[in-house]
């Protein structure tokens, strides 16, 4: 079978193709499960975003939580004259740290002394039964060997589990000392970035943030001035874990996974992703645990600071935690409906597209009946128009034949009766008065009679019509002037214009007709008359400051002048023109190829029988 037939049987709308309505309904279906499920996934995606980023929040908001602790601290510190471990014991417990700051392992502060001032240090703090009585074991500063200065851990709350952490030079670390440097020439917060262990929680790590303390009488305006006045660091330690498992607590579902890493200073550039180098500090997923594809987990990358930390929040989820139990149905849901609805359009179109096709089988035919009857009304309206031209053809050949015959015929009788008329008045002057008056009153009467025939011969059709179309018009246009009194002017007319004889009766019937129109319903006091040929065009424009034609006049039953106008000049292939107004006068415009109507031009001198006629 050609590809134009099968095409054709195939998706023919006459037939009900029902299984290409199926196949789109499928595809509709389909196309609005993907786009369920996916709104799905984007909805939980934002929920999963929106849950990280308070939680983030929450983080940011406890690390800003226990940098106020430490300022606290400092400015407790800084503030008193002689600060000793009781008030430093009953201030520290005054903050109630377990219940209202759970991840702050210890609170400490850190003396500064150089190798000159150690042994007034260490003297200072022998006495053993002092010691004792805050808690405290005997001072040892760790680890041992000289070094230029220290920064011994003088005070240290809660003691215990930590007591080993007292007399610990925490300088003694190169990096470390480095950071306190720093923090203490600037005035500012340092930690150093590395975790530490946690004693009270073997396997958890923890981190330390520092703040320099100064002499409260002395200035701090430039780092002389700062090193001068420098007494120690307040710190504090704090569990990682306990400050992120708290925050992620919080969160609606259980089973969200976080991630953090230490990405380096925040001066660096902070990527939302994690890079190999990053320290990662804490995770919430056991070690060895199973895990998702990535194609199954939502995951974001928050940044946070920690004080000059950029830190790297990962948050991964399992998607399907984040759907209801709704969620799972409603993809089914839309593919369904797609499919059921998509269906029903297709039925109801293919409804409708038959009885479409029916209407436009019926609309043809119509229109095929509509056409032939056009057609045929043109014909007839064509064989109107031809037959109108032959019997206008007709008529005025056959009133010049009636003007002929009267002309010669009865013409003629009446020119010989005159002569014999004339002779008889001029034999009998002299000596028959009475039959001379007789003959006189007889000779008046033919020529009574003979001016009656000239103008039933110049009705029937004008002898000036044989001197050419110029002359016809100058004639008509005298014969106006005298009959109606009015200011008719000629303008721009030609003497010599090359057209046949039925073009020059047509344009001389024309200037009648609307010079009859004028005397009758114008009301006019001027009529300009233009005749002019150029461009291959012959026109004619009569135009009256009268009253003007109105709207209906036209087609006013009965009248069929300006309708015999248009008629006249349609048959010469020309083009008829009427305007007006109301108290703007009518102006009727006709225009004729010429070249479709060339003749011999009219001479002068050549006139037709008719008008060789003096008398007639």
């Amino acid at each position: 079978m050609p590809a134009f037939l099968a095409h054709k049987f195939v998706l023919s709308p006459k037939k009900p193709v029902w299984w290409s309505g199926v196949l789109l309904s499928l595809g509709v279906g389909a196309l609005l499960y993907f786009v369920t499920a996916g709104s799905i996934e984007h909805d939980a995606g934002q929920r999963f975003k929106h849950q990280a980023r308070n939680t983030q929040y929450a983080i940011a908001s406890r690390i800003k939580a226990y940098t106020d602790v430490l300022r606290g601290a400092a400015s407790f510190v800084q503030a008193s004259e002689q600060i000793n471990r009781g008030k430093f014991h009953h201030y520290v417990a005054g903050l109630d740290l377990q219940q209202h700051f759970p991840a702050i392992d210890n609170i400490n502060y850190a003396q500064y002394l150089t190798e000159a001032q150690r042994a007034d240090f260490e003297r200072a703090m022998a006495d053993p039964a002092e010691l004792a009585r805050d808690g405290y074991p005997p001072l040892r500063i760790s680890p041992p060997g000289r070094r230029a200065d220290y920064s011994v851990i003088t005070m240290l709350e809660p003691v215990q589990p930590f007591a080993e952490k007292f007399g610990v030079d925490i300088a003694a670390k190169e990096h470390v000392a480095s950071v306190l440097a720093q923090a203490r020439d600037n005035n500012t917060l340092s930690t150093s970035g590395q975790p530490i262990d946690i004693l009270s929680k073997p396997r958890q790590s923890g981190l330390a943030m520092r703040l320099p303390v100064y002499r409260n009488d002395l200035p701090l305006h430039s780092v002389a001035q700062r090193r001068a006045a420098y007494l120690g660091t307040v710190g504090i330690g704090f569990s990682v874990h306990r400050l992120v498992q708290g925050a992620l607590e919080e969160m609606p579902v259980r089973a969200v996974r976080l991630s953090l890493y230490d990405g380096g200073k925040s001066s660096e550039p902070v990527l939302r992703q994690t890079a190999p180098g990053d320290l990662l500090l804490f995770d919430s997923q056991p070690p060895g645990a199973h895990q998702l594809a990535d194609g199954k987990l939502f995951s974001i990358v928050l940044p946070l600071d920690f004080n000059g930390r950029a830190w790297k929040a990962r948050f991964s989820a399992p998607k399907s935690d984040w759907y209801t139990s709704f969620d799972a149905y409603l993809p089914w849901l839309a593919l369904l409906t797609g499919f059921a609805g998509t269906l029903l359009i297709y039925a109801l179109f293919h409804t409708l597209s038959s009885s479409r096709l029916r209407a436009i089988k019926m609309a043809k035919a119509m229109t095929q009946e509509l056409r032939d009857s056009q057609a045929k009304l043109q014909m007839s309206h064509h064989k109107l128009r031809r037959l109108a031209a032959h019997a206008e053809q007709i008529k005025e050949q056959e009133r010049k034949r009636i003007a002929r015959e009267i002309h010669d015929d009865l013409g003629q009788n009446l020119l010989v009766l005159r002569i014999e008329a004339d002779m008889l008045a001029s034999r009998t002057r002299g000596h028959h008065p009475r039959l001379h008056a007789r003959a006189r009153l007889t000779l008046s009467q033919i020529d009574t009679t003979i001016k009656s025939v000239r103008h039933i011969i110049n009705d029937l059709r004008p002898t000036v019509l044989d001197l050419g179309l110029a002359a016809a018009v100058e004639w008509q246009i005298a014969q106006f002037r005298q009959r109606s009194g009015m200011v008719c002017e000629l303008i721009g007319h030609q003497h010599e214009i090359a057209i046949n004889d039925h073009c020059a009766t047509a344009f001389f019937r024309v200037l009648q007709e609307s010079l009859s129109n004028i005397l009758q319903h114008a009301k006019a006091s001027l009529v300009r008359v233009e005749l002019r040929q150029q461009h291959g065009m012959l026109s004619m424009t009569i135009s009256d400051n009268g009253v003007g034609i109105r709207a209906n006049s036209r087609n006013k039953i009965g009248s069929f002048g300006l309708v015999g106008i248009e008629e006249r000049i349609s048959i010469l292939g020309g083009e008829c023109a009427i305007s007006g107004g109301a108290n703007a006068g009518t102006t009727v415009t006709v225009s004729v190829p010429i070249e479709q109507q060339a003749a011999a031009p009219y001479q002068a001198g050549a006139a037709s029988p008719l008008a060789a006629d003096a008398v007639v």
